[in-house]
């Protein structure tokens, strides 16, 4: 392995060790305790050094965001290959809208730093546009996913429902509906969306 080589990976580590260590300081104190001095001293490492990967605490939270949208991608598709497997169930579109959207709510409530740094703080990361990045395009795919070819124009059903359950969590979280009612808001939801 060349000296290139080998710092190269050791800046890899560094990166991931950054985005891991903010997300665990924010996990257990909220965002709010993610500050670049904590992570320096979290990761041992000076600001400097920090600052040479990430250009502010904005850049270290969209770093996890795209990574929570990659996790939240691998949970959704999941859940919904599983609950809609190929081979024409006429039960597959609701089994698979109803997977889709008790995974996402889980993955809401259970990460719930994470889930703020996708779509609650403020970042750079454009939805719906051209320079959407592939992590948030992949996401929404498995929501179009779950609606494809049970309803017309798929993607504005997607929008629609992951909105609502963006409510749904937000909701919830915030101790202004009960969450352990999720499952029943979940069946009305899903049930308007399929009929």
């Amino acid at each position: 392995m060349s000296v290139a080589q080998r710092r190269e990976r050791e800046r890899a580590q560094r990166h991931r060790l950054i985005i891991t260590a903010a997300r665990e300081l924010a996990e257990a104190e909220g965002w709010e305790a993610v500050t670049t001095r904590r992570l320096a001293e979290r990761v041992e490492y000076s600001q400097p050094v920090l600052y040479s990967h990430f250009s502010g605490k904005d850049a270290i939270v969209r770093a996890v965001a795209l990574e929570g949208f990659e996790e939240l991608t691998t949970q959704v598709r999941r859940a919904r290959q599983t609950a809609a497997p190929e081979g024409g169930d006429p039960a597959a579109p609701t089994a698979a809208l109803h997977a889709v959207g008790s995974a996402y709510l889980e993955f809401a409530a259970t990460r719930p730093a994470l889930y703020q740094a996708m779509f609650v703080l403020p970042t750079d990361l454009a939805f719906a546009s051209d320079e959407t990045p592939p992590p948030l395009r992949a996401a929404f795919e498995e929501f179009v996913a779950a609606f494809d070819d049970h309803v017309p124009n798929a993607p504005l059903h997607a929008e629609v429902f992951w909105s609502a359950l963006h409510g749904l969590a937000s909701l919830a979280r915030g101790g202004r509906i009960p969450p352990e009612h999720q499952r029943v808001r979940l069946d009305l939801l899903v049930a308007r969306f399929l009929g």
